[in-house]
């Protein structure tokens, strides 16, 4: 049976996942109002994604006998200095959904609750292709620097991306 304390982390983690993709959403709203619709694309579909990851907790929750309670989240960044700027705060993000992942993990391993971190498993390799994803367009993006081109061929190319559940 799963803990109360176990069962409060997954949602909390749903209603975080949830603020992920409202976060995207500010993002994408910066690169659109900056005309970059690739970019834009990149994060609308980050948020498809989000909230993919979101009801996957939502039914995990659900199919353990709890009850997923949604709950508000704070406004999420809309300003940002850059295209850069947008990515490495999209890191970051990334970052703080890793750590709050493998917090879940730990706690799912110490009370031997074996569904859930069978559950998790999933989402810690998703972290890994979530990080480096950002990592590479930041790697992109600085090698770019000036060069008016090739932003333009990378934000073209970020506007073909697509979202398909579970990848």
């Amino acid at each position: 049976m799963i803990s109360e304390k176990l069962v409060n982390g997954l949602v909390k983690q749903m209603n975080y996942e949830f603020y992920s993709a409202h976060a995207y959403l500010g993002m994408a709203a910066y690169c659109s109002a900056e005309s970059l619709d690739g970019f834009a694309n990149f994060f609308l579909v980050q948020a498809e994604e989000e909230r993919f990851h979101a009801m996957k907790f939502y039914n995990f929750i659900n199919d353990m006998g709890e009850r997923a309670l949604l709950e508000g989240f704070p406004t999420p960044h809309n300003e940002f200095d850059s295209v850069l700027d947008v990515f490495e705060k999209g890191l970051l993000h990334e970052k703080e959904v890793t750590r709050r992942i493998y917090e879940l993990a730990d706690m799912a391993l110490d009370e031997r609750e074996h569904a859930t971190m069978t559950f998790l498993k999933w989402f810690i390799e998703e972290q890994v292709e979530e990080e480096a994803s950002f990592d590479t367009l930041i790697q992109k993006l600085k090698r770019i620097d000036k060069d008016s081109n090739a932003f333009f061929m990378l934000d073209s190319e970020l506007g073909k991306r697509t979202f398909v559940a579970g990848e």
